[in-house]
Order: structure tokens, then sequence, then C-alpha cells
């Protein structure tokens, strides 16, 4: 079974390196890509992440984004008619896009540059730590699932599909909400572009 959600820090070639992990019964692949930029000011920069990001829609670009697909491998058998979840394996794979400055840049503006950079790696890592909190969740979810008078496991194989998809359901609202949070009127992005582009 497979799910895929994508998350954006949005705005007015590619390198990849991975790293797995383990978290009980599932396992976390991370990728991340980077897209180049240059410029001398914050607004240059700004202008060049708007035409170089990581689509986000039709017509607009992100500045960062963060990407996961998860996939489970469920084994259910059954002894005297009672249906068991033996084995519930779940691979996360994250995948991260962020811009790099390819250009030298005055040291003021490289001040300015690392500050907004590590707001926006924050922002992203918080999709991905809500994603690795969505398949422990899902994991408790289906531990220990059983059902009776299912010889065919077809009820319980559809029962562990209805609550990963419940539990995704509810993680997918928590990311809307967090990036709802952080791109109003006011907010932590708008206080990072702020902060780059200033003279």
């Amino acid at each position: 079974m497979r799910l895929e959600v994508l998350a954006c820090l949005l705005a007015i070639g590619a390198l990849f390196d991975s790293a797995p992990a383990a978290s009980a019964g599932t396992r976390v692949v991370v990728k991340t890509r980077t897209y180049e930029i240059a410029g001398t000011t914050g607004l240059a920069l700004m202008e060049a992440m708007d035409r170089k990001g990581p689509k986000h829609g039709f017509m607009t670009h992100a500045i960062a984004q963060t990407g996961y697909t998860v996939d489970w491998d469920l084994d259910a058998g059954q002894d005297n008619g009672v249906c068991r979840l033996r084995r519930a394996n779940g691979t996360l794979n994250l995948f991260y896009t962020f811009p790099r400055v390819a250009s030298a840049t005055p040291p003021a503006l490289q001040k300015r540059w690392t500050r907004f950079f590590v707001g926006v790696r924050a922002h992203e890592e918080t999709h991905g730590r809500l994603a690795r909190e969505m398949m422990r969740a899902t994991e408790r979810s289906i531990s220990g699932l059983k059902i009776a008078d299912d010889r065919s496991c077809s009820k319980t194989r559809r029962e562990a599909q209805r609550r990963i998809r419940a539990t995704y359901a509810a993680y997918e609202a928590k990311q809307i909400a967090f990036d709802a949070r952080e791109h109003r009127d006011g907010g932590h992005v708008e206080h990072l572009v702020t902060a780059l582009i200033k003279p």
C-alpha cells in the first residue's frame, strides 16, 4: 500500500545523499536534492528561488520542498478462522529539496542567508518529523490486529488499510495546519523572507 504527499515552503542539476534510519518496524530513507541560485542581494536570491525552485502547482515555485512516499508490506495469516496481522513493515521515503547559493556573496548577505537557510531547513524538517510520527502512529494502529471468522484474511487486510488511511488523513491535516501557521500574514515564512531581502 503506497501513500504520497508533498509539502512546500513557498515564496512571493541535482546533488543527492541518502541516509537510512529505523524506527521499530519501519524504515526511513532520506534523500536530499539541491538546486543552485546566484545573486549579490537578498532580493536577487529570492528572485532566483522564484524562478528555479521546485514546482508548486502549475505556475508557482517553492523555496524548498518536502515530499514523501509510504509503502506498507502487510502479511496476515489465519488460525482456526482467526486472522492475525503477522507482519507490517513500513518504508518512509523522504525527499527534501533545498536551494544552494552557488555565487560569491557579500559578508553581510552571507550572514543573512545563513539565518534564512536555518529557518528554511527547520520548516522542512518539521514536515519530515510529522511524517515520521505518522509512521509510528500507523504502526501502533495496526499492531496486534486480529479479526475472527476471517479465513481468507480479506477483512483483516481491509481493516489494516482502513487504519493506515485514517492515520494518513489525520497527519495530512497536521501538515496542512503547520503550513497554514507558517505562511499566515506576519508568520514565520514572511519574517524569513523579509530578513533576507532587507538592505
